[in-house]
């Protein structure tokens, strides 16, 4: 895959890098008397200088040398004195969409910290609008710098038979994907109940993308790393972002998976295995850095991959081997460390200058030799994406929700209580736990139990109008009065509901109707925060600044409600996600996500 994500493919430029580097012509632009992170020899090369032509680099000028031959009446030189240089960071799995914006708004928020490359699963987007949406997603990124790099969704449903979503994507779908100038893998294979089984549909999926030379990209929750985790990786899949613990980091490491570290907004996966990571002294060359899902106020107040960095320092991980995690590491993976991954002579310029490597401050950001952030700010902007039509218009429930259709009926009980099956959740983590709980029977229907931290959750497939089938559950481990609803549910981005009161709930889901879809919060009859996001959805058109001071309101409310845990609406939104264990709600009913099986709602 040389060449495909650069701005002069290597072959047409060679002979004119020669001639840079032996000072026969001049540099485009030459970086002085920086320290340079050599992330090849895991060294700090100290008043190191950089030579780029053509948007590659040219020459490096080490250990006394100097890059003073490559400087012409033309050549913009930047002084590095006292800063760092590292090559581009790129995130090796996120899922752009959990931002609320389109890829070019995205772009603006994370190329200033220094982000120069994302693998992105549309997963999203995919299960709203199918590969015409996916494609339409993309068709924003190229207005922009940023190398936005595509693993097309693998799992569109997750997992086939227990929720209904907007589209599917099929084998032969992927086998086209897989001729597409922007795509380099195989978005995370969800349904690994589907490889452990052989399903045809999932099995030819793997086979498509290896038979195209394409790393396939993984998620693999499953306790099992015996017969199972080895069935997983021979199967081909190579990569995994989903470890709950060290002991998980390892057992992938050790059966040849490249292991992608998370810390996103709502999962917060780096202090629970990174330390002792650290402290096994296990080669870390098959680890990389990811965000997987980032809020939009995550990215304008604290950062990207920059805030991944220190976060990885601060649990005590080297910072050259936490560079290496986010540049070189992620290149080689993705078969592209041909061409990025490192500040070494013909590759591409994507360097980024920070202050120190302890804040990850980016003074400057520079994409294929074109200086495009400095001092936090972008340089490049475009206006906004025209969607299409059908991109916009993705809410069809089918009805106008009412208190009435919260109403979640016993059949031969009149007052008194009821056992149910609960979600159990733990703030910061994306797995559930599948509990029993009493809650109130008054006049025949169940209720929820705020007192005991007890909500109802209801889950209306949105995409299939008056013949959609809607379900009804329980949840704790929120702790709020009033109602919240959102669209962005993983996976099928169905509209979830949950709340105390019938009246709250209806609000909620009404409310998220008639905007096309986003998020709300609802108490006492009154809407408290709203985030509308038209576009499937799933995004906003607005800047990322509005968007994320709306859901910092949206927060807001949340505290107001009563929640404490960070990123509810995140973990709120994972409550369907049926291929992580153990319970989820989807718009079809409960399921088990060890055995696959429905469940049902009473527990006798």
């Amino acid at each position: 895959m040389i060449n495909r994500f650069c701005k002069t493919p290597l072959w047409e430029c060679n002979d004119e890098l020669v001639r840079v580097a032996q000072g026969e012509k001049p540099a485009d632009l030459v970086i002085r008397h920086v320290n340079l992170v050599s992330v090849t020899t895991h060294e700090i090369l100290p008043d190191a200088d950089v030579a780029v032509a053509c948007g590659r680099v040219a020459y490096l000028g080490l250990g006394g040398h100097t890059a003073e031959h490559c400087i012409g009446p033309d050549t913009r030189v930047i002084d590095g004195s006292g800063l760092y240089a590292t090559p581009g960071l790129m995130d090796s799995h996120i899922h752009v969409e959990s931002a609320m914006i389109g890829v070019a708004e995205y772009a603006r928020a994370v190329v200033p910290h220094g982000t120069t490359g994302i693998f992105c699963d549309p997963h999203e987007v995919g299960n709203v609008r199918g590969l015409p949406g996916v494609r339409a997603m993309f068709e924003d990124a190229r207005r922009v710098p940023l190398k936005a790099m595509m693993t097309p969704p693998s799992c569109v449903p997750a997992v086939t038979d227990i929720e209904d979503t907007g589209a599917s994507i099929t084998a032969e779908d992927i086998a086209d994907t897989m001729t597409w100038d922007n795509v380099v893998a195989l978005g995370e294979m969800m349904n690994y109940p589907g490889i452990l089984s052989r399903e045809q549909n999932t099995i030819d999926e793997v086979r498509a993308t290896l038979a195209a030379d394409r790393v396939v990209t993984g998620h693999f929750p499953s306790p099992d790393r015996d017969r199972a985790l080895n069935a997983y990786v021979a199967s081909g899949v190579s990569s995994c972002h989903e470890s709950g613990g060290f002991d998980e980091v390892l057992a992938k490491l050790r059966l040849g998976m490249y292991v992608q570290l998370r810390q996103g907004s709502a999962w917060l996966n780096l202090p629970g295995y990174l330390p002792e990571l650290v402290a096994s002294g296990v080669d870390t060359r098959l680890c990389l850095l990811c965000t997987d899902d980032c809020h939009p106020n995550t990215l304008v107040d604290e950062g990207h991959m920059d805030r991944v960095l220190r976060t990885a320092v601060e649990l005590g991980l080297d910072p050259v081997t936490a560079v290496q995690m986010a540049t070189i590491n992620c290149a080689e993976y993705f078969g592209l460390a041909r061409d990025m991954g490192s500040v070494t002579p013909g590759k591409c310029a994507d360097i980024v200058l920070f202050d120190d490597l302890e804040s990850f401050r980016a003074r400057t950001v520079i994409i294929d030799g074109d200086v495009v952030a400095e001092d936090g700010r972008a340089l490049f902007d475009v206006p906004p994406y025209e969607w299409p039509d059908w991109m916009t218009h993705t809410m069809d429930i089918g009805l106008t929700p009412t208190a009435e259709t919260f109403r979640v009926p016993v059949p031969g009980r009149a007052d008194g209580t009821a056992r149910v099956r609960a979600m159990g959740i733990t703030p910061g983590d994306t797995l559930t736990r599948d509990i029993v709980v009493e809650v109130p029977v008054r006049d025949g229907a169940l209720l929820a139990d705020p007192a005991h931290d007890v909500l109802k959750v209801a889950v209306f497939d949105r995409h299939h109008g008056a013949e959609g089938t809607h379900s009804f559950g329980f949840v704790t481990g929120f702790g709020i009065h009033g109602a919240l609803a959102q669209t962005v549910s993983h996976d099928a981005h169905n509209l979830l509901v949950m709340g105390d009161n019938d009246e709250d709930m209806a609000l909620a889901a009404r409310t998220l109707a008639e905007c096309g879809g986003g998020e709300v919060a609802v108490a006492d009859g009154k809407v408290l925060a709203l985030v509308e996001l038209p576009v499937c959805g799933l995004m906003s058109t607005e800047r990322v600044e509005v968007v994320a001071e709306k859901v910092a309101r949206a927060r807001e409310a949340w505290a107001q409600m009563g929640c404490t845990m960070p990123s509810p609406f995140m973990t709120m939104g994972v409550m369907s996600l049926a291929c992580v264990p153990e319970l989820r709600l989807t718009n079809r009913g409960y399921v088990n996500c060890l055995t696959y099986e429905m469940e049902p709602l009473l527990v006798e």
